[in-house]
């Protein structure tokens, strides 16, 4: 069997066991990392080495940019400040830990033990996107949680080559250079994020080709990703960039069939993508334990050590800062100030990027010699990743559950039932505006007909009762009633934006309704 076809079969793995882990309400990450170890461990299965270009390329880039649109612009503001705190203070706080307990418990030197800990400093947005699909968290729990592993890449990368190049050269660390590359990579990753996602708007806004908006939706992580990477700056932030612009104004450039068929292509790539990524971890631990010298065989040992001291200094970090931003902004109910930090801290898992930050160590030294420990710094790698997605996975949800921040579904249905009943408010009175012209006498009864059409319409969905026509699959509704519904389902759209800018509902709420019009407006096309 050849390492193309252990791939082959994982990805059908992956599909099968992703599509029970959504079926059955499991977290998919944790199971997927479970599937691929198992498949590891069988004796026929060959190694397979995988090309760190094949992750930060390839793989990468969809996923990052997927994420990054489920957050606002909006939400970002409200966050920034406790996000600026976990997305530099921590990432270093993290790094310096680990290197210091591994530098400790196991044989890596200084500098290969810092190499260990930047890597698994930040927590990754693919895994914490994935988790947290299947929690009700408050809108704003949730843009924390997001934001922080969406924006935390730039801080890690930095620490991550200041201590390749220490490790590999044996040169000092300089705090004003490492400032200076921080600069750089970050300040310019967003900068490539925001031209290209500038460039994207124009040319989606210029076009109506549903295949050629399905291929740009494709190709922008990519381009965002490979511009920024030969400008030397931080391909990971340009992606973030874009997809959270893109993510933010999306709604405004393509009408709604062909936002439909943009999400139904990019959801499928999205979904195969994350299911083969994460069952890529758990196949690379038993790979990455063969290479293992005599002298590293304790990594059963120090992996549990070193995933415990994340989740401590996590812990230690984020429960000071949220008792200060609490006092200094009160948050009003007291109960979040322990609830909150302790779902934030158990969030903190780790996923594809770290083990993508460690297949990109380089072999050997400055002298030609190899690099020491490179293979258990691959290992004590994938392992504290599998290890965060499996435990921490699995319980994220009953802490949550324990906190009592979860929102109720009867809460989100409400929100959603009440943001309906008011645009389709919004949409009536300009409805009844329109049936009060003179000159809709002289628009003949076909006119009247579809107005009283799209009133009914309108009234039934106000009053939460089916409408009969609509919801008729072989209705042919008129041209006339055509036209009016599309109008009117663009007043529906421009006010459920209005009360999304008014902080009146959540960008979930936005994001399912807006859904829900564009299948109604594109169910109103012509049929052949």
């Amino acid at each position: 069997m050849t390492g193309l076809t252990v791939v082959l079969l994982l990805v059908v793995l992956a599909t099968a066991v992703a599509t029970g882990a959504r079926r059955w309400s499991l977290p998919a990450p944790s199971l997927l990392v479970i599937a691929g170890l198992v498949v590891g461990l069988m004796p026929w299965v060959p190694e397979v080495r995988l090309p760190p270009q094949v992750i930060n390329v390839l793989v990468l880039p969809p996923l990052l940019h997927a994420s990054a649109g489920e957050i606002s612009v909006r939400d970002l503001r409200t966050v920034w400040r406790p996000v600026s705190g976990l997305v530099f203070g921590l990432v270093i706080a993290s790094a310096v830990g680990v290197a210091v307990v591994a530098a400790a418990i196991t044989p890596l030197t200084a500098a290969t033990a810092l190499i260990l800990g930047s890597v698994l400093a930040s927590t990754d947005p693919v895994a914490v996107t994935a988790l947290g699909r299947r929690l009700s968290l408050p809108p704003r729990v949730q843009a924390l949680v997001q934001a922080e592993s969406l924006f935390n890449d730039a801080t890690s990368l930095v620490l991550y080559k200041v201590a390749v190049v220490t490790a590999v050269t044996g040169s000092a660390i300089s705090v004003s250079g490492t400032a200076l590359q921080f600069l750089v990579l970050a300040g310019g990753g967003v900068l490539v994020g925001a031209a290209v996602a500038a460039v994207v708007t124009l040319i989606r806004r210029r076009t109506d080709d549903p295949m050629l908006e399905t291929v740009i939706a494709l190709v922008t992580p990519y381009a965002s990703y490979v511009i920024a990477e030969e400008s030397h700056t931080s391909g990971v932030t340009a992606v973030i960039v874009s997809g959270v612009v893109l993510g933010s104004t999306g709604h405004k450039l393509s009408d709604a069939s062909v936002r439909l068929q943009v999400h139904a292509v990019y959801d499928t790539v999205a979904f195969l993508l994350e299911s083969v990524v994460f069952a890529l971890i758990g196949l690379e631990l038993p790979s990455a334990v063969r290479h293992l010298a005599r002298d590293e065989h304790g990594w059963p040992l120090w992996v549990p050590v070193i995933a415990f001291t994340l989740l401590a200094i996590r812990l230690l970090w984020i429960f000071p800062l949220s008792a200060l931003l609490h006092h200094r902004h009160s948050m009003g109910d007291s109960r979040l100030s322990w609830r909150v930090p302790a779902v934030l801290s158990w969030a903190g898992t780790r996923g594809v990027m770290p083990l993508a930050a460690a297949l990109s160590i380089p072999l050997v030294t400055h002298t030609g010699a190899p690099l020491p420990h490179r293979a258990l710094i691959l290992t004590l790698t994938t392992g504290t990743v599998a290890l965060t997605l499996v435990f921490q996975g699995f319980t994220l949800a009953p802490v949550v559950r324990r906190s009592g921040i979860a929102l109720e579904p009867e809460h989100t249905a409400r929100e959603e039932a009440r943001t309906r009943r008011h645009i389709a408010h919004a949409a009536l009175e300009e409805l009844k505006q329109l049936g009060d012209l003179d000159e809709l006498g002289e628009l003949g009864a076909a006119a009247q007909a579809a107005l009283k059409q799209a009133r009914r319409h309108l009234e039934a969905r106000i009053h939460q009762v089916e409408d009969a026509h609509y919801s008729d699959p072989d209705a042919r509704p008129a041209d006339a009633y055509r036209e009016i519904r599309r109008t009117l389902i663009a007043i529906e759209a421009a006010e459920l934006q209005h009360l999304y800018e008014e902080n009146k509902i959540s960008n979930a709420t936005r994001r399912r309704i807006q859904h829900e019009l564009d299948l109604e407006e594109a169910s109103l096309r012509p049929r052949d």
